[in-house]
């Protein structure tokens, strides 16, 4: 997709409905991580993409999923002491974060149409924009297998590696969507061609991308719980664990470990984008680029922080979940703070660069 091919006026309106998507698609991952923290994803054992959107609408039905509900491990061996009132609680999360699903779904199908009918979706969005809807796509069906997959009587959560895999699409859904909105508002000019530097931000990016996926396997394995402290690791700078756990492969599978390869990878991003932003506040002059430099280091400084936190804070349920849905939040903006640098320096070379 060539941006200086999108910059139109009535491409204003599509790259506003696209950051409309960006936000709504924010909250949705904010809403995951309280349904996850909350334990509500296992609270509604069906799905119904219709009927499903209006929650039990009397006390017989209430009672009717709440027994539904009491047929699954989680229930079994967690919750078996649940009051109905208990279960509404978690069934609210979850209803609300499969509602605010299928209003995203609408908000990008009906303005979609409209835009069609406007003739404001030129051929070079065709092919974005099917990609666009396959991720949204895939992203719904990734979260119902999730689920589904928790609901028998042997599981009390999902696994973790499947979280994950939920957690990246989403992430991914949300990059798409964000770069596809660049495309139509930033200008080629505000680009810069620089391989070296262009070079470097992707390698954050994936740095960055990988911190994340063992961010999914922090939080599906509980993993702060087994060390709430800091800077050491119950007392260790270097935790001693066997090769392998009874459940799978230890680096993916073992708390600590897993916990200690999160903790340093946040230290060497940390530092890696603190040379990073050093460097292009020596080597470039170009206004947008500048002017936004500083985003994914002073991000990288309060996730850090809020990482801490919510390790030292993991054993207090209440102040988890806002550290953790904090947490949550500011990796994605330092996300999306490396993807637009990512998108700013890939800019065409020109005569005289």
């Amino acid at each position: 997709m060539k941006a200086n091919n999108l910059q139109q006026e009535s491409s204003r309106g599509v790259a506003i409905w696209l950051l409309v998507g960006v936000g709504m698609i924010m909250i949705q991952v904010l809403l995951g991580g309280i349904t996850r923290l909350t334990g509500s994803g296992l609270s509604i054992t069906e799905w119904k993409p219709i009927l499903g959107t209006l929650p039990p609408m009397n006390e017989m039905d209430w009672l009717a999923a709440f027994e539904q509900y009491k047929q699954i491990g989680q229930f079994k061996h967690i919750n078996f002491d649940f009051t109905l009132s208990d279960f509404k609680f978690i069934y609210f999360w979850e209803w609300f974060h499969r509602v605010w699903a299928r209003l995203i779904g609408l908000v990008f199908i009906f303005p979609f149409i409209y835009f069609i009918w406007k003739k404001k979706i030129n051929r070079e969005m065709v092919i974005p924009m099917i990609i666009l809807f396959l991720l949204g796509a895939l992203q719904g069906a990734l979260g119902w297998i999730m689920v589904k997959s928790g609901l028998n009587e042997e599981d009390i959560s999902v696994s973790h590696i499947r979280l994950a895999i939920h957690f990246m699409a989403a992430l991914g859904l949300l990059s798409y969507t964000l770069w596809f909105a660049f495309g139509l508002i930033i200008p080629e000019t505000a680009r810069i061609f620089n391989p070296a530097f262009r070079k470097n931000t992707i390698l954050l990016l994936s740095l960055l991308v990988v911190q994340l996926i063992f961010g999914a396997f922090m939080a599906g394995l509980k993993a702060g719980s087994f060390a709430p402290t800091w800077p050491t690791i119950n007392g260790q700078w270097w935790p001693v664990v066997p090769a392998k756990t009874e459940s799978g492969f230890f680096l993916t599978d073992n708390p600590i470990i897993v916990q200690f390869i999160h903790r340093g990878l946040a230290y060497l991003i940390s530092f890696l984008i603190f040379v990073w932003y050093l460097k292009t506040r020596k080597k470039t002059r170009f206004s947008v680029f500048n002017k936004y430099s500083v985003l994914p280091f002073v991000l990288v400084l309060i996730q850090v922080i809020l990482g801490i936190f919510t390790v030292i804070y993991s054993d207090n349920t209440r102040s988890l979940l806002w550290l953790g849905v904090s947490h949550q939040f500011v990796a994605m903006l330092l996300l999306m703070s490396l993807v637009l640098m990512t998108y700013l320096v890939g800019g065409q070379k020109t005569q005289g660069s």
